[in-house]
């Protein structure tokens, strides 16, 4: 019988310095892993309702935190079928048409589009927008009824169950890439892209009543730009609120005490979404809209003023910038992560005069390339 060959002491040790070290590396990774999760990534282990405050909670807000939390706990199932949903805001016609018709071109079956017209019945010169207008009431700048627009176009939107994204649009806005790139964009984050900040300012929270209180305070109040790209769960979570947006209803509009001018529009969104789903949000919005200028209305862009140049420094910015009304002009800055990788801000732009159209036309292919 031959003797069995024990192993030898120096190869053991080898084997048990290499498992240590193993094991070493697997708990630093956990550690990390637990305290620097990515952005959009929500802890299993945590219950997602933000703190309560120390106050007892009123029935509607614990009625409205359940809803909130089963919408979001549903689960988004993405399929060949998914949709992105265009949902177009105008007064009336839509002078960009047969732009958008040229970035929808050849993608049929992964996009869905809805006209929401204020004013007049729109004359649609694409095949591509007939049909598509949705039962439509006036919208007046700055009231309560401009979040009236984007919750019906959100109501008609979710119908469809393919669509997974859905992305609020101007008539004087235009794309920056091409629908793949905008599509894959979209549908590869978990995050909507709601533009939410502090602004301690006169256009900030100065608009801000203690009408809202217990359920709003000072402390949640946000601003943000209006146009937004949301995610199914929000979007049902923006048409299912009543108690919030009742707060807004009726405590953020213009003309009020102290001469005090709220617009909801600015205010609603970035504020309910900073309370109840704070990293669920991107903190800036996909539409660029340029303030430079420091006047009421963003700067907006003649004929003369589309230029490649122009479609391509806008398409290059990667970093979302704010900055407050007060004295101070604070100004903040952050890269645009993107499921942790910095990617450009922007999918889509305006304000574009009508007179444009042809130059964008022109230009499309080459600054739509990305």
């Amino acid at each position: 019988m031959k003797a069995v060959q024990l192993p030898r002491p120096r190869a053991f040790a080898r084997r048990r310095v290499w498992i240590l070290a193993v094991a070493a590396l697997i708990s630093v990774a956990v550690v990390w892993a637990y305290h620097y999760p990515p952005q959009h990534y929500a802890s299993p282990m945590k219950d997602w309702l933000p703190a309560e405050p120390d106050r007892e909670l009123t029935d509607e807000e614990r009625a409205s935190r359940v809803v909130f939390r089963q919408i979001l706990l549903t689960p988004t199932v993405h399929s060949r079928r998914s949709k992105v949903a265009f949902m177009f805001l105008t007064p009336g016609t839509l002078p960009f048409e047969r732009l958008w018709e040229k970035f929808f071109e050849g993608h049929d079956g992964r996009y869905s589009i809805y006209v929401h017209a204020s004013r007049e019945k729109p004359d649609h010169v694409s095949p591509l927008f007939v049909g598509r207008d949705v039962r439509s009431e006036k919208v007046q700048w700055g009231t309560i009824s401009m979040v009236d627009a984007e919750r019906r176009l959100l109501a008609n939107a979710l119908q469809d169950i393919d669509n997974q994204h859905f992305v609020l649009l101007s008539d004087s806005c235009v794309p920056l890439h091409n629908f793949d790139y905008v599509y894959d964009y979209l549908m590869g984050t978990n995050l909507s892209f709601i533009d939410s900040f502090y602004d301690p300012g006169p256009h900030g929270n100065f608009r801000y009543s203690r009408n809202m209180l217990p359920e709003v305070t000072e402390a949640d109040f946000r601003k943000g730009s209006q146009w937004f790209s949301v995610k199914r769960q929000h979007a049902l979570m923006t048409i299912a609120d009543n108690l919030y947006y009742t707060k807004f209803k009726l405590y953020c509009k213009p003309g009020m005490e102290d001469g005090r001018n709220c617009y909801a529009d600015e205010h609603y969104l970035p504020t309910i979404f900073k309370m109840m789903d704070p990293i669920g949000i991107a903190n800036w919005s996909v539409t660029h809209v340029d303030w430079s200028e420091g006047k009421w209305h963003p700067k907006a862009y003649r004929a003369q003023d589309v230029s490649y140049e122009l479609l391509k420094n806008i398409t290059s910015i990667d970093t979302s910038h704010h900055v407050t009304s007060d004295s101070q002009k604070i100004v903040t800055q952050n890269p645009c992560l993107w499921n942790g990788m910095k990617r450009p801000c922007y999918l889509f732009a305006r304000k574009f005069y009508p007179e444009s159209i042809n130059n964008l036309m022109n230009l499309f292919s080459n600054y739509t390339l990305s």
